[in-house]
């Protein structure tokens, strides 16, 4: 008996534990992620106290004013006074002798430290500035070290113990009397406003001189070989700046960077004066060294601003994508879209995890490994493991080698990730989700001062993009779909701005351009090719004018690849601030190689600005009393009476009803069939019409380009040769305003549309067209050209008193469009007020961009009132005395 008891409680006991360990188990491979290992490792930034950007996707707020706005630059009245009145000379004092490098430094890591360097910089005129970045393990990066060199010491911040101190250095840096003297301060400028709301104001950059002498290479490594006789280890700048104590190797790094820029400075300063001497008996009056000087400042305006996406990880998505189809496409072609779906899922999990975690993306997953892992969406989690580790290995390359493959944010949320792959994670609201499960009430993440704003401001978040979508609001989620394929469709598919440069061939520069107008120059033996990081070209002849001489500063500026208005990054498109229809109408010299007012805006801002645009183009109809659209055609046949108008009929009333009768007439209700047969009627004078009449009506006023993208999309084919006739009014009694014009010379040719006046109606006429013709030129890249009989180009077409007389139409011009409407506009502007009337017009349409937009982020030299002047060569073909002469011999 006591044997079988103990028996019988030893298997009870083991059933006990089995169970135990068994449900155990289950919890741990349910949670096997839940433990991140950010409660095990902490990173320095984590005792930071406070921070400027946080991981959230509220936009940067910038250091503000009583005056300024919080989205403006705080001290841009004493940048622009420096750039409006540069000091007459930059003078850093005599050489210095001593160029050797002292072993001593000093550290500055204390509160205490950073005043008395703040005491000492107040008292000198001048000082040089570098800073160390580290951006593996932070998703927006930090400021690791500042170094400051003076003429007598050279002072190393650690700026990760004094990171809640460093706003002490504002001032000093803010002090328009005292010159900071940077290598290339693009970066850091964006740099020291993202971490510490530091604003430099009375800038010196050292590459920006190297620009204006034309140097063969513009890197501090050069300068420091070539004047100093120093060479760096250019490596160490790819090394992990946050550790402490620094290496000796990276100290001395650090400093060498800092401590010969003042030096380096002075000889670059030396080098500008000499030139504007030599340059003073000329009569070019260039000066050099207020050139750098302005290029210098004209930094200083940049504002650091967030890259945020319309859906988290959409950018990194859509490169994955461009990238795949450039080269070999996904793995499985057969399940292509599907890949796609994951890899937009997989994106928009890793911008999670990085902002949570603050880490960057390809620290959290490569890119390589989420196309490696939207092939396999059935894997488990060695299969998932494994991929990852291979992938990694086999793209390993430079600092990638050194992160951890799978990192440890993926190890610690691998179910989660095996849930979205095989598409478990399905939800309403994943981004909602997915902040709960890492850092809810019961959250497997830490919060901390860079993620916890992602809860916050949770509001302020842009919508994932879902598997499986199954919206409430079905007129919501449509409106998103369309932007949504709006942006895929339309938006830019590569950076416009390539930011190469043109250098005339005394050195200075000319404009920044894209590649291909640099290999251009190139192919030709034009230019020489003086630096290929970015790219940089020297004419080898003699160009006419300079940018500057034009009043010109915007097009010596580099510019971004983001919204001019909000500052998107992710996605942009091209928008024309002066409409098309009124542009392609100006003279040659007034809009050729003139990119000043085409800007780069994301949808959202586009479509402001085009409502804004479409309501003031209202406003010129009527106040230059010239309709937008053309409002009535009918066919000639009918005559030259008052019936006419009467019997006019909308042309695209009348392409609507043809397209209809011709497509689905027969199956159509008698009543709405004799509807829109009614309606082609009106236009042929109540005849009875046949299909043919229906092709012809269909083509009234469409061009060649429209004709055939029709005939592409909707797979019909015209079977008739048309030859119709269309009327258009008279602008409503404004005939006066234009001088009582008369039209041009009688004369049709094929592919054209003739016109007659009839009083108050023009009668358009058009006949068979020829592809071929010189007749016209598309609307869409240039201006109108009616070819007389004698040869001569006739841009008129204005309106008439009550002779009556006939002319040409433009066949390529669209009734429906408003070109009929800008170049009636233009032609009026540049007879009464010659080319000032159109500058003013101009600056009318920049105008009401600002006004409607508020752009935050147009490019340096951008200006409302731009002068659009540019001086072209003897013989450029845009040369207008050139084109006059051509003219005449004709």
């Amino acid at each position: 008996m006591r044997l079988a008891f103990t028996v019988a409680t030893l298997a009870a006991a083991a059933a006990i534990v089995s169970v135990f360990f068994a449900a155990r188990r289950r919890k741990q491979h349910k949670f096997a992620s839940s433990s991140c290992y950010l409660h095990s490792e902490q990173k320095p930034q984590c005792a930071f106290k406070r921070v400027v950007a946080d991981n959230s996707y509220a936009p940067f707020k910038h250091l503000s004013n009583d005056e300024n706005a919080s989205n403006s630059h705080p001290f841009e009245a004493e940048i622009t006074a420096l750039l409006k009145n540069p000091q007459p000379e930059i003078d850093l004092g005599t050489e210095m002798v001593d160029l050797e490098m002292k072993d001593s430094y000093v550290w500055v890591h204390t509160e205490m430290q950073l005043k008395e360097l703040v005491d000492v910089l107040s008292e000198e005129r001048f000082f040089a500035v570098d800073t160390e970045q580290h951006s593996l393990r932070s998703f927006l990066g930090f400021t690791a070290l500042v170094q400051i060199s003076t003429q007598e010491e050279d002072y190393l911040v650690d700026t990760i113990a004094l990171h809640d101190f460093m706003a002490i250095l504002r001032p000093v840096f803010a002090n328009p009397s005292i010159c900071k003297v940077f290598h290339g301060a693009d970066n850091d400028i964006l740099w020291l406003q993202r971490d510490f709301h530091i604003y430099v104001v009375n800038l010196f950059d050292t590459s920006k001189a190297c620009e204006v002498l034309s140097k063969p290479q513009k890197s501090l490594a050069y300068l420091l070989e070539t004047y100093c006789g120093v060479t760096t280890n250019k490596l160490l700048q790819r090394e992990d700046w946050r550790q402490r104590p620094l290496s000796e190797e990276m100290v001395h790094y650090a400093r060498t960077d800092a401590h010969y820029l003042l030096y380096i400075a002075n000889c670059l300063i030396n080098e500008l004066k000499q030139l504007d001497i030599e340059n003073s008996c000329s009569e070019d009056k260039f000066h050099f060294v207020l050139e750098a000087s302005r290029r210098s400042n004209m930094i200083c305006l940049q504002l650091f601003t967030k890259e945020i996406d319309a859906s988290p990880g959409e950018s990194s998505a859509l490169s994955l994508f461009s990238r795949q189809a450039s080269s070999h496409g996904f793995p499985s072609i057969s399940n292509e879209t599907q890949i796609q779906i994951i890899v937009r899922q997989l994106c928009a999990w890793r911008d999670l995890m990085a902002r949570i975690h603050d880490e960057s993306l390809k620290y959290v997953l490569s890119d390589q490994a989420i196309v490696a892992l939207a092939s396999k969406p059935s894997a488990s989690h060695t299969e998932i493991y494994k991929t990852i580790a291979q992938t990694d290995i086999n793209m390993k390359m430079g600092l990638s080698s050194f992160i951890p493959s799978p990192s440890p944010v993926v190890c610690s949320h691998l179910n989660d990730l095996r849930h979205l792959l095989a598409n478990k994670l399905v939800n309403d609201d994943i981004y909602s989700m997915i902040l709960q499960k890492c850092l809810g009430q019961n959250g497997s993440c830490p919060l901390s001062i860079f993620n916890y704003a992602l809860l916050v401001n949770s509001n302020l978040r842009p919508t994932l993009v879902h598997k499986q979508p199954g919206p409430k609001n079905p007129k919501q989620y449509s409106r998103k779909a369309s932007r949504d394929l709006f942006v895929q469709k339309f938006s830019c598919k590569s950076p416009v701005y390539h930011n190469c440069r043109i250098y005339a061939n005394d050195g200075r520069l000319l404009c920044y351009c894209d590649q291909r107008k640099l290999e251009w120059y190139l192919s030709r033996d034009l230019a020489k090719l003086v630096d290929e990081e970015p790219p940089a070209i020297m004419l080898l002849f003699e160009p006419k004018g300079r940018p500057e001489d034009e009043g010109n500063d915007f097009y010596i500026q580099s510019k971004k690849n983001i919204c001019v208005g909000c500052g998107e990054g992710n996605h942009y498109l091209r928008y024309r601030i002066i409409p098309s229809c009124y542009r392609i109408h100006f003279p040659e010299h007034l809009k050729s190689h003139r990119s000043h007012d085409i800007v780069l805006l994301c949808v959202d801002c586009h479509e402001v600005a085009h409502a804004a645009a479409e309501k003031y183009k209202r406003k010129i109809a009527v106040e230059f009393g010239i309709p937008l659209y053309l409002r009535r055609v009918v066919h000639p046949g009918q005559g030259a009476d008052e019936q006419i108008e009467e019997r006019g009929v909308s042309p695209l009333q009348l392409r609507t009803a043809a397209m209809a009768l011709l497509r689905h007439g027969p199956r159509m209700p008698v009543n709405r069939r004799e509807e829109l047969t009614e309606i082609v009627r009106r236009y042929y004078g109540g005849r009875d019409i046949s299909d043919e009449d229906l092709e012809r009506a269909l083509q009234v006023g469409m061009t060649p380009h429209e004709r055939r993208r029709f005939e592409k999309k909707s797979g019909f084919s015209f079977k008739h040769s048309t030859e119709s006739t269309a009327t258009m009014p008279e602008q409503d009694n404004h005939a006066d305003d234009f001088g009582n014009s008369t039209l041009a010379s009688d004369i049709t040719v094929n592919g054209s549309v003739s016109a007659a006046l009839h009083g108050n109606t023009i009668t358009v006429e058009t006949s068979d067209y020829d592809e071929n013709s010189d007749t016209a030129v598309n609307v869409d890249n240039s201006c109108l050209s009616r070819r007389h009989a004698n040869g001569h180009s006739d841009l008129s077409y204005p309106l008439n008193d009550e002779k009556s007389t006939r002319a040409e139409h433009n066949s390529k011009l669209s009734l429906l469009g408003h070109g009929p409407h800008g170049k009636q506009v233009v032609d009026h502007l540049l007879k009464e007020y010659g080319e000032d009337g159109i500058r003013e017009f101009c600056q009318r349409w920049r105008k009401v961009f600002v006004d409607a937009v508020n752009p935050r982020f147009l490019p340096a030299g951008w200006d409302v009132k731009h002068s659009g002047r540019r001086d072209f060569g003897e013989f450029s073909v845009y040369n207008p005395d050139k084109r006059a002469a051509a003219v005449g011999r004709e």
